[in-house]
């Protein structure tokens, strides 16, 4: 049995992924070169190009390629592995399949379901996608598992190198959201449940098999991420309903939708060096306690803005003027949330800066746990509450709903 687990969460394996896939390290390339092999393309460097990404750390585990520095250049990063791609389909295809794992595009996303579809439907996505995120990202940084080495791996997000690889919450989120819909949605919406449960079987592997391109997983990480998934929502479908009741008629829903969040946020997991795991979940749980809020306010005012007519309706036709509206009701959306986040996110940090004494030169200081946590929160629940609550009645002033 240990035996198979270190096989699975082995480096190499997902060394020859990427070889299989066509991503090699320019050491290989050049052994495959003086045998004759063709050609690959232009070399790249494992450092994203304009230089390090905001996030790199002057200290870091064995997660991270980046140990030192060395006359103001770390030795490890200066020398990070160059790769070649030899493959720009699956390249791309790989690339775009790890970008719906991500938390800003779930940010994005989320709210066109709610603007276009169902707010029925965002509210159940994004309560499990919070549940799912939590749960992966404090397993995380309790584990401790580092991630996959490089090299023999080539690594194409050095952002998130610094955090620990099990499970992958990209697999627990793409796994929890494609299921929870496919669960949800044949109440609501006529459709296909065969093509229904393709989608979500084509959707959640290949984000699980993303994660083994870019090199930031194991294959332990991603099969553990996706059945941490499955179980939770295994066991928490019977109570879907009856948490739906309490979430939009409870008094105490906005108390608790608020609450409970925030303190997990402060209580998240310390570690001996900084990460992005804790400001990554606060974002998470701000947005999910913002929606939760605007929700219970929505059924108060007795405007969901929830689909007229018997259930379940049949798909909205992908009509041009249907595609017209969703693309106006997505740029006035999603500036509005962009304002939003950016006025609240400014307000909220000179606020802490001037509470806490910090001159606002210091660029390290958000990274600290009494200013990280709650201007992420304030942010992202500011961002939930005019997704849920203000943006559709925009919409209506406008005339895009």
């Amino acid at each position: 049995m240990l035996q198979s687990l270190a096989y699975l969460h082995d480096s190499e394996l997902v060394a020859r992924f990427q070889r299989r896939c066509g991503l090699v390290l320019v050491e290989a390339a050049r052994h495959d070169r003086s045998r004759g092999r063709t050609r690959g393309t232009p070399v790249h460097n494992g450092e994203p190009r304009g230089g390090p990404q905001e996030g790199s750390r002057d200290h870091q585990d064995q997660n991270s390629n980046f140990k030192h520095k060395e006359n103001g250049c770390a030795v490890s990063a200066c020398s990070r592995p160059q790769y070649e791609v030899r493959n720009w389909p699956l390249h791309f295809l790989f690339l775009f399949s790890a970008g719906l794992g991500h938390e800003m595009f779930y940010i994005t996303c989320l709210p066109c379901i709610h603007w276009s579809l169902d707010p029925f439907l965002c509210r159940r996505l994004v309560n499990m996608w919070t549940l799912v995120m939590y749960v992966g990202q404090v397993m995380k940084d309790t584990l401790k598992l580092p991630r996959p080495l490089s090299p023999p791996v080539v690594k194409l997000e050095p952002r998130i190198d610094a955090e620990y690889g099990l499970p992958s919450t990209h697999a627990m989120a793409a796994t929890a959201i494609s299921f929870t819909v496919l669960l949800s949605a044949p109440s609501r919406i006529q459709f296909q449940f065969e093509v229904g449960l393709l989608i979500a079987l084509t959707l959640s592997a290949l984000v699980c098999l993303s994660r083994l391109y870019t090199g930031m997983h194991s294959v332990l990480d991603v099969i553990c991420g996706a059945l941490i998934s499955a179980v939770i929502l295994f066991l928490t479908y019977p109570y879907w309903e009856a948490f739906d009741r309490f979430q939009l008629t409870s008094s105490v829903s906005p108390i608790a939708a608020l609450t409970l969040p925030l303190l997990l946020s402060y209580t998240y997991p310390e570690l001996d060096r900084y990460t992005t795991t804790r400001g990554d979940t606060t974002t998470i749980l701000g947005a999910g306690a913002g929606c939760s809020v605007g929700y219970w306010v929505n059924q108060q005012l007795g405007q969901t803005f929830e689909p007229q007519g018997a259930l379940p309706v049949p798909l909205p036709a992908l009509t041009a003027n249907a595609l017209a509206l969703g693309g106006a009701r997505f740029l006035v959306g999603g500036a509005a949330l962009l304002g939003t986040r950016l006025v609240v996110k400014a307000v909220s940090l000179q606020a802490l800066y001037r509470w806490y004494g910090v001159p606002r030169s210091d660029g390290g200081a958000r990274r600290r746990r009494e200013i990280e946590v709650p201007y992420k929160f304030v942010t992202y629940t500011s961002v939930g509450l005019v997704n849920s609550i203000l943006v559709n009645r925009v919409f209506i002033l406008l005339g895009l709903l």
